[in-house]
C-alpha cells in the first residue's frame, strides 16, 4: 500500500511540475523565434511525460499484484507506519531531506561529506576513521568531476569560511584544468 501511495503522490507532483515549474529561466529571443530550435523546456517535459507513463504502468502493476491481498488495505497500511518510522529507509529519507535543507547554507562540500558519512553509518560501517576518509575522498572526486570536468557550479555555502574554502578549491581545480 505504501508503494502505491508513493507512486500516486509522485504522479501528482510530476503533473504539477509539468504544468508549473519546468521552465523558469528566460528564453533568448533568437531561440524563441526560431521554429526549428528545440526550446529549453522540451527535454524536462519529455522526461516528465516518460516518468508519468512509467508511474501509471507501475500503479496498475501494484494494484493487479495485490488484488485480494488482505495486507493491501488502508488499515493495514496505518498499522505499518510505526514500523516504517523506525526503519533504515526512513532514516535515509531524513538524511536526504536534511541535506536538501542544508545544501545552500553549508555548500556542496560539507553537505556531501555529511551525507556520505551518515549514510555509511546507516549502512553499518563501524570504523569511523575509514568512513571519514572514504567520505572525504568521495566528496573530492565528486567535486572534481562536477566542478572541474563538467563545469557545474556547485553551491558554495553562505557561511564565510566554508564559502572561502569552496572558492579556494575552485581556484585549484580551475588552475589544474587550465594546465590540461
Amino acid at each position: 500500500m505504501f508503494e502505491l501511495i508513493i507512486n500516486i503522490l509522485l504522479f501528482i507532483f510530476l503533473g504539477f511540475t509539468f504544468f508549473t515549474h519546468v521552465l523558469e529561466a528566460a528564453v533568448p529571443a533568437k531561440v524563441a523565434k526560431n521554429p526549428f530550435v528545440l526550446q529549453p523546456d522540451v527535454w524536462p517535459k519529455t522526461i516528465i511525460i516518460l516518468l508519468e507513463i512509467c508511474l501509471i504502468i507501475n500503479i496498475i502493476k501494484i494494484i493487479r499484484k495485490n488484488k485480494g491481498n488482505p495486507a493491501f488495505t488502508l488499515p493495514a497500511f496505518v498499522k505499518s507506519i510505526p514500523t516504517f518510522l523506525k526503519s533504515k529507509q526512513f532514516l535515509g529519507i531524513i538524511i536526504m531531506v536534511a541535506a536538501a535543507l542544508l545544501l545552500e547554507t553549508l555548500g556542496f562540500m560539507v553537505t556531501s561529506l555529511l551525507v556520505l558519512f551518515f549514510y555509511g553509518m546507516l549502512l553499518g560501517e563501524r570504523n569511523l576513521v575509514r568512513l571519514a576518509i572514504a567520505s572525504v575522498c568521495i566528496t573530492l572526486v565528486l567535486y572534481i568531476i562536477f566542478s572541474g570536468m563538467l563545469s557545474v557550479n556547485l553551491p558554495r555555502g553562505t557561511i564565510g569560511f566554508l564559502r572561502n574554502f569552496a572558492l579556494w578549491l575552485e581556484s585549484i581545480v580551475g588552475a589544474v584544468k587550465n594546465i590540461f
